[in-house]
């Protein structure tokens, strides 16, 4: 006798765990053997990998080398082709390193792209753009130093050499980099400014012109004529080798100062920092020899006390 025994139908989702349950049978090892020989197939299949992958490598090298090559052959003749179109040294060193940047540019992309065949060049400009943003993010400071010194580079009149005051900063301009420039001191310190900060704040570039006007004060008593020591003044700065005889030189008296009447001397001299300290010395000098020997005096301080009670100069003396 035949016993008919009916199984239940399986529904989809049945045979699906029962599929996954014997795949994972096969996979997982059964014994210390079966891991090792897992592990060990594993690290052959890297190897072979790298083993196939040595050309990409090699090529990738190759690449790199070229652009290279091709960076330094493109930043001689953007040189010649700088010095051919503008003198300002600046400017020729700025064409230069915005053509060394496109070259690598390119070369990186195209070696990315040796490198990794699947690589496409849509996929590699996408890549490059969210690693801009997320490499922005991270060094914004830095970036913001970079774009500010190709500005100054392209814009601003200062080269190296240039005398500049920027807030508490002054000195002479050594380089002008991408991200800072470095300025020496008048006292010998050398300041590396950030190219952000000259690029906000106000610049005063002292050697743009290759003369710098002068001004100094000086007194008279008021016993003495203004207009004579005003005369004697003009004729001793006149004098002077350090002033400038293509600017005229102005003596006005300005104002009623505690002990004496001012006089504002101003003349025209060289524009470096020896210059002007050179020059001020030497009319400062001579203004005080021809006052001396006009007779007119350069008064002291005079102070005038006034007291409530009247002041007992000298008194008794008692005798012992």
């Amino acid at each position: 006798m035949n016993l008919l025994v009916q199984t239940p139908p399986v529904t989809p989702e049945q045979g699906k765990e029962s599929a996954e349950t014997l795949e994972l049978a096969k996979v997982n090892p059964s014994s210390l053997g079966d891991v090792v020989d897992t592990v060990t197939d594993s690290l052959q299949n890297i190897w072979h990998s790298f083993l196939g992958h040595i050309p990409f490598f090699i090529a990738a090298l190759l690449m790199l080398v070229l652009t290279w090559l091709m960076a330094a052959l493109a930043g001689r003749f953007a040189r010649r082709f700088a010095r051919k179109t503008t003198t300002r040294p600046s400017l020729q060193d700025l064409l230069v390193r915005l053509t060394k940047i496109v070259i690598w540019l390119l070369g990186l992309l195209f070696t990315a792209m040796v490198l990794f065949p699947g690589l496409t060049p849509a996929k590699a400009l996408g890549g490059l753009g969210l690693l801009s943003v997320a490499v922005g993010l991270a060094f914004k400071d830095m970036f913001e130093n970079f774009f500010a010194g190709i500005l100054i580079l392209w814009r601003f009149p200062f080269e190296a050499g240039d005398v500049i005051r920027c807030e508490n900063v002054e000195g002479r301009v050594e380089a002008v980099e991408v991200r800072n420039t470095t300025i020496r001191r008048t006292t010998g310190e050398l300041v590396i400014v950030p190219n952000l900060f000259l690029f906000k704040n106000p610049c005063e570039i002292l050697t743009d012109r290759n003369k710098r006007r002068i001004t100094i004060i000086a007194g008279v008593a008021y016993g003495e004529d203004v207009a004579t020591a005003v005369e004697v003044i003009k004729v001793a700065v006149s004098e002077c080798e350090s002033v400038r005889d293509d600017e005229p030189v102005q003596i006005f008296p300005q104002a009623f100062g505690d002990s004496s009447i001012d006089i504002e001397v101003t003349w025209w001299a060289g524009s470096t920092p020896l210059e002007e300290r050179r020059s001020r010395g030497e009319v400062v000098t001579a203004v005080k020899r021809a006052l001396d020997q006009a007779g007119i005096e350069i008064p002291f301080p005079y102070r005038t006390l006034t007291f409530k009670e009247p002041l007992r100069i000298g008194g008794e003396v008692s005798e012992g």
